[in-house]
């Protein structure tokens, strides 16, 4: 038997034993896998926050651009065969330079559809924070996911795509980030930390002002401790952006609608909004152009028809 098989065999074997609970039972692997993909038109600063999110997900798979964003159902049939279960899918709109982010469940859904709002890739943003490419992150939900059905579904959706399994081939076995997903305004905030082993600045800060000065990690982690401190802070990594339901599906990319965001205005719509205001502005004005000319032409007869016009008078 070859080593590379024999090594796939110790690691099927070591994975099977450590899948084992006390009864003797198997629990079900936990495999998930994300195929990422865009449409069409996509801008720079996009293709570089669906870099960034590919990073973040070593179990995640990139394929071709879609050519035909009318046919929605046949990246069920890409996923298939990339052996994906989830799919991310950025459907740019390159009239009005809007992004929508699809998260589903392949082959049977749901499918969930976002508006994504400023977003700020990591290469802008410049953060102090640094973490491990490949690394599996903690997934952090706000409570307010737990109020509402379609927030519950969205989480359970959310959670099969950002979390990690410990069985990806290209995930490393470190847990040094932090992945949180907040409501505010009825919109869902990303944001994307690394876990420090030091203590945060304003806890040195607090300590006394002859211990502050320039110190070791594990004198300041000693401080910390002494003061009662956290001895764990937060750095933030990138990248930024927020999600704005729209709609959800019952199927995949399909079916029916089961959540629909009312307050939810397109970019279309705005545009439509704006140019109808300006065209009735315009009108407005022409009009009142029009009265004008009407209201001298009344005052003041026009010089030709009038008797007493000097060309007549003086022939």
């Amino acid at each position: 038997m070859a080593p590379s098989a024999v090594t796939k065999e110790l690691k099927r074997k070591r994975g099977a034993e450590e899948d084992a609970t006390e009864d003797g039972e198997k629990t079900p692997i936990y495999k998930q896998r994300v195929l990422t993909i865009s449409s069409r038109g996509i801008s720079q600063r996009q293709r570089h926050l669906m870099a960034d999110l590919i990073s973040l997900l070593p179990h995640s798979k990139k394929d071709a651009k879609l050519e035909d964003k009318h046919s929605l159902p046949s990246l069920n049939e890409i996923a298939y065969l990339s052996s994906c279960n989830n799919i991310l899918f950025f459907e740019a709109r390159r009239q009005h330079g809007d992004l929508y982010l699809w998260a589903a469940k392949a082959p049977n859904g749901p499918s969930c559809r976002f508006h994504v709002l400023n977003a700020h890739t990591m290469d802008e943003m410049k953060m102090t924070g640094n973490c491990l490419k490949g690394s599996r992150p903690i997934v952090v939900f706000d409570q307010q996911f737990d109020e509402s059905p379609h927030m519950k579904l969205i989480k359970e959706v959310l959670t099969h795509i950002f979390a990690v399994p410990k069985t990806a081939r290209r995930a490393k076995p470190f847990v040094d980030h932090v992945i949180n997903f907040s409501i505010a305004d009825g919109k869902i905030w990303f944001r994307n930390y690394q876990i420090l082993d030091t203590p945060p600045a304003d806890a040195i800060a607090a300590t006394s002002s002859s211990t502050q000065k320039a110190i070791s990690e594990a004198q300041a982690k000693k401080l910390a401790q002494k003061e009662g401190a956290p001895h764990l802070s937060l750095s933030e990594v990138g990248p930024r952006f927020v999600l704005n339901p729209v709609k959800i599906f019952e199927g995949s990319f399909n079916g029916a609608c089961i959540y629909e965001n009312k307050e939810f205005v397109p970019s279309s719509a705005l545009a439509s909004s704006r140019k109808f205001d300006r065209a009735k502005k315009y009108r407005s004005r022409k009009g009142q152009q029009e009265e004008r000319k009407v209201r001298l032409e009344e005052i003041m007869p026009g010089h030709r028809n009038d008797p007493l016009e000097k060309r007549k008078v003086f022939a």
